[in-house]
């Protein structure tokens, strides 16, 4: 049984087949070109470094069987190359064997070069030691600049096409794309960032890949790029060249979430419109981004505030589950989309409104014609007549007709089963009852009391600019000489700090004075810390310990944005400034002592293992390491930490960093401002939103001080699984690679609530349609049914729906 090491350190509180031969990948208004073949690209996004290379070939297949037909990564310059010309592709970071990975399970990619990437990514992918080269200016016209993204983009172009990757070469990367979303923020830029778009186009071309450029959110893009739309709906969006296919490089599936935010849900039955709709009306390429988002491990997530988590309620959630309905509901829909690749991309388009609420759009071929039904109405339900046959739209959905005869598909109609995941306790043993903590204090008195540091310098320095991201923390520290008459050795002093809205605490003379951090919504606005302090005749040291939280990913001129204090800091007496420190003598230490001995480390942890005490376990006490073992599950599945009743800081699994965490940040509960989501009408990341009052993130060094022995270790699964559709489906109940043990409910009619909270409406058949279920269901894995009258009985409604809830059987070892 393998051992598992975890370290927190407590501060503050505390198909496609591919053949050798060269494809010719091209395009034209309608379609990429594919060996002469028109398609319809179906893609989704999978970042490499938010996931493990073991998790990758699972994620792929899922992305297979889940009806795409390419991945998409970005590529992230920072990951690659931390330290100028020192590169890194190794384990999670090797970009060659994911995208082989993709190409063996006959899938294409698309390859995001960038170099700069957003993705909610620390400093939008770029390394920090490009910011602090002298003479540079980032996205613009600057020489330092551009010969540094040419090395780079080279570098990767060059690797890929020795592993002879691109289509051109007989491989399956069918796009690259060069910058991102640079349309978005070009404007500030003036005619050094148009001279600079232009570059970036020419130095791709110049690289001779074989396969087409694109420039997303980039209109009218150089050529010979393709220009795409980003956003939740690009339905609207036509490329300023009418001869450049409608390619949409980025459908938010769902959004990314800050510490202090709600936990973000975007319906399936909304994803699924916005892609029906892009293809109804002329759409190529679509990419979900994201299709897994995985996890920001140790200090990746941008910001600043953005969590460990990048979930985004994608597809496949951030352990690489399966998310239904949502995987489920997308899989028909792509399925039913591949079935008329043909006539959407060769066929004649006509146009008829068959009423105030809905659009007939018919693509015909000689051959065969297929039909989109659409009701934009975001409250009424439509019943039309199309081609002497009647069909009933739902409000806010599409129903698609592959024959324009008998619908196949509607968004707004979820067959699909909902799977309801649980996260249960380590079955290796009891916990945390039986985990066993060390623990052992971060020294931080050579900073705190004595201000020791690595430089000095007569100003207050850009976090940046000093830590060059080696590390999160950084200490500042001065000190102050007052003499028997100065005023202030008599007076309440207030310490004023300026922070640019990081995480900032705060020692006076050793003795530590408070902390404060930025508000949920005011992630990117400068605060202002005061404390009262009592100052002591002679010296007194000032020790402020700054932590970032991510720096900024996007925006003009984003680079530019300071992180970490800023001046001025100043003492002020009876509201009067009387000493401005910002030019006083001030020392600098970046990082923390056990972060720069690595007591994370398996190696170093068991040589010191004197220094770590057993007994008693300090609680709430600031700056603090604990250690634990744990033995790994019983079962194959995902384990997280849950780390519910600590404060904020990292964690270490064998020395692997998982990332910050900070479960005593709650989300607020005005956030929430409904309890019930309606998918109808357009979706924005504040629409849909739960979780409201509880942490923002409670699964991944401790600052703000906690109790460890709330600490668990857990597997995550489904618990149980649901459906709630309509009449004449063909069903599957699955709990994977369980049994199915009890239906807890069943009722057909017009059942009423969500999945996990049904209940029977007067409207319902008598029909027991639970024991019914329980002969086809239980004991099995998994059960298929069509729902019928003959069935279920007949119900006293119009609309017939069956809900269902299974529970799946909780095996015990």
């Amino acid at each position: 049984m393998n051992i598992f090491n975890i370290l927190f350190s407590v501060l503050i509180f505390s198909f496609i087949l591919f053949h050798s031969n060269a494809l010719n990948v091209t395009h034209d208004s309608r379609s990429i070109i594919i060996d002469g073949n028109h398609r319809i690209i179906l893609s989704g996004s999978i970042h490499y470094p938010r996931s493990t290379a073991q998790m990758w070939p699972d994620l792929i297949r899922k992305a297979k069987e889940g009806g795409l037909d390419a991945v998409e990564t970005y590529v992230f310059w920072n990951a690659h190359e931390p330290a100028r010309r020192q590169y890194d592709f190794n384990g999670n970071h090797d970009i060659i064997r994911f995208l082989k990975t993709i190409q063996d399970q006959g899938l294409y990619a698309i390859l995001r070069i960038g170099p700069y990437t957003c993705a909610e990514w620390n400093y939008g992918g770029f390394p920090v030691w490009l910011h602090n080269m002298p003479g540079v200016s980032l996205r613009t016209k600057n020489d330092v600049f551009m010969n540094e993204m040419k090395n780079f983009t080279t570098l990767i172009v060059d690797m890929v096409k020795k592993e002879k990757l691109f289509a051109s070469q007989g491989g399956n990367i069918i796009l690259a794309q060069v910058e991102n979303e640079y349309g978005n923020v070009m404007d500030p830029y003036g005619d050094d960032g148009k001279s600079y778009i232009n570059w970036c186009a020419q130095m791709a071309d110049s690289l001779d890949i074989g396969v087409p450029w694109i420039m997303c959110q980039q209109a009218a893009a150089p050529k010979p790029m393709l220009e795409t739309c980003n956003g939740w709906y690009c339905d609207e969006y036509k490329p300023k060249d009418p001869n450049t296919p409608k390619i949409w490089t980025e459908n938010w599936t769902g959004w990314f979430k800050s510490w202090g935010g709600a936990d973000p849900l975007r319906t399936p039955e909304d994803l699924a419109y916005s892609v029906a709709r892009f293809f109804q009306k002329g759409g190529t390429l679509q990419n979900y981004y994201m299709y897994h988002g995985g996890t920001n491990f140790g200090r990746t997530s941008g910001g600043p505030y953005i969590t460990t988590t990048y979930d985004y309620n994608a597809p496949l959630d951030e352990y690489g589950n399966l998310n239904q309905p949502k995987w489920g509901h997308l899989k028909q829909l792509h399925d039913v989309l591949h079935s008329i690749e043909h006539t959407l991309t060769n066929g004649d388009i006509i146009n008829e409104k068959l009423s105030n609420l809905v659009m007939a759009t018919i693509y015909q071929t000689k051959e065969k014609s297929s039909c989109f039904l659409s009701n934009t109405n975001t409250k009424i339900d439509a019943n039309v007549n199309f081609g002497g046959i009647k069909f009933f739209v739902p409000a806010w959905s599409i129903s698609i007709l592959p024959d324009c005869r008998e619908e196949a598909y509607n968004t707004a109609k979820v067959s699909t089963q909902t799977s309801l995941m649980v996260k249960k306790l380590n079955k290796a043993e009891d916990e945390p009852s039986s985990l066993k903590w060390t623990w052992r204090p971060e020294l931080i008195e050579s900073a705190s009391v004595q201000g020791r540091g690595d430089v000095s310098l007569n100003k207050i320095v850009d976090q940046k600019d000093m830590a060059n991201d080696a590390s999160g923390y950084l200490w500042y520290m001065t000190s102050i000489d007052v003499a028997k008459n100065d005023p202030m050795l008599n007076g309440t002093v207030t310490l004023r700090v300026n922070d640019t809205g990081h995480v900032l605490h705060a020692f006076f003379n050793g003795e530590y004075i408070g902390s404060q951090w930025s508000k949920y919504g005011n992630n990117n606005v400068t605060y202002v810390f005061e404390r009262n302090i009592n100052l002591s005749l002679g010296k007194n040291l000032i020790s402020l310990l700054s932590v970032t939280i991510g720096f900024k990913n996007y925006g003009p001129m984003f680079d530019l944005v300071g992180a970490g204090i800023t001046s001025p800091i100043e003492l002020v007496l009876n509201k009067n400034v009387v000493k401005d420190l910002s030019s006083n003598k001030w020392t600098y230490k970046v990082g923390l002592n056990g972060i720069s001995n690595k007591f994370f480390d398996i190696d170093y942890a068991s040589k010191s293992s004197s220094k770590w005490v057993s007994d008693p376990i300090p609680i709430y006490r600031n700056f603090t390491w604990y250690k634990t073992t744990f033995k790994a599950p019983l079962e194959n599945k995902p384990v997280v930490v849950d780390l519910l009743g600590l404060g904020k800081g990292m964690a270490w699994v064998n020395g692997h960093n998982l990332g910050r965490y900070w479960p005593s940040y709650i989300a607020d509960k005005q956030l929430c401002k409904t309890k019930t989501c309606d998918y109808r009408g357009r979706y924005s990341n504040s629409k849909c939103v739960s979780k409201c009052g509880e942490p923002t993130q409670r699964c991944i060094v401790e600052e703000f001080g906690g109790n460890p022995s709330g600490v668990q270790f857990q597997t995550v699964e489904i618990g149980s699984v649901c459906i709630n559709t309509h009449e004449g489906k063909e069903v599957k109940l699955s709990c994977q690679d369980r049994p199915i043990s009890k239906i807890k409910f069943a009722s057909f009619g017009s059942p009423q609530g969500v999945c996990g909270s049904f209940d029977k409406s007067e409207y319902d058949s008598k029909v027991d349609a639970l024991s019914i279920l329980e002969k086809e269901c239980v004991g099995k894995e998994s059960c298929s049914f069509k729902i019928t009258e003959d069935k279920f009985g007949t119900p006293s409604c119009e609309v017939k729906k069956l809900a269902v809830e299974a529970v799946c059987e909780d095996f015990t070892f």
